[in-house]
């Protein structure tokens, strides 16, 4: 479909993610709004199509799924692997500004211990609440300036009926991985001289008064001047 006869209307500075350029209901198959519309699979996963709720404010769903893990999900020593299974509890809402999204997602992260580099394997729950904004310009929008362009960015906004929920999960599994992942809380760690894992030889190991061999010259050379 062409553009109306007096032209396209110029984008908005401050316009959001997903949102149309132009008003609601005036080149709505244009070419932006096409790749914009296009951009999410509702194949995919972590794409949810939220046309059963049929945008009426108060309307509710419920659902279970599991899904790929995406990559990369991971923070220091810790990480959950590509491809294991992450499961979501999922709450969807519709309200006035868009959908509300409030769900659970458990999984397995895998880590090497901080102290003995030993291989960890836990269990990780976390919850998260988003508010997937409707991509129109009846919602009292206005444009944002540089200032505010960063909390922006921040938003969430529906991309057609479709809400992409790969960056929230994203988001919280990472904000909830360990930064220095234990074995256990009292992992005693390694021996500085040896490396052997502390927790695996006796409370007293030692290496006596074993001098570093680059100071062993310095020691003979004490002695033979009577240093003790």
């Amino acid at each position: 479909m062409s553009c109306p006869r007096d032209g396209p209307a110029a984008p908005a500075a401050g316009r959001r993610r997903g949102q149309s350029p132009f008003p609601p209901g005036v080149g709505s198959v244009s070419t932006e709004s096409a790749i914009t519309l296009s951009r999410l699979d509702s194949r995919s996963p972590l794409v949810v199509d939220t046309r059963p709720l049929g945008r009426q404010a108060g309307s509710m769903r419920s659902e279970e799924r599991v899904v790929p893990a995406p990559a990369p999900l991971a923070v220091g020593m810790a990480g959950v692997p590509e491809g294991s299974d992450i499961e979501l509890s999922l709450r969807f809402e519709a309200v006035m500004e868009g959908v509300l999204v409030t769900g659970e997602a458990r999984t397995r992260y895998t880590a090497e211990c901080s102290r003995c580099l030993d291989p960890v394997s836990e269990a990780l729950e976390v919850g998260f609440q988003e508010l997937f904004r409707y991509p129109s310009d009846d919602d009292g929008y206005e444009p944002v300036d540089e200032v505010d362009a960063g909390d922006e960015d921040e938003d969430y906004y529906l991309e057609g009926d479709l809400l992409d929920l790969e960056p929230v999960i994203r988001d919280v599994v990472v904000l909830a991985l360990p930064q220095s992942p234990l074995c256990r809380d009292d992992c005693p760690g390694l021996c500085a001289e040896c490396g052997v894992r502390l927790a695996d030889v006796d409370p007293g190991h030692s290496h006596g008064e074993d001098l570093d061999p680059r100071w062993e010259a310095l020691r003979r050379l004490r002695e033979d001047s009577g240093g003790g």
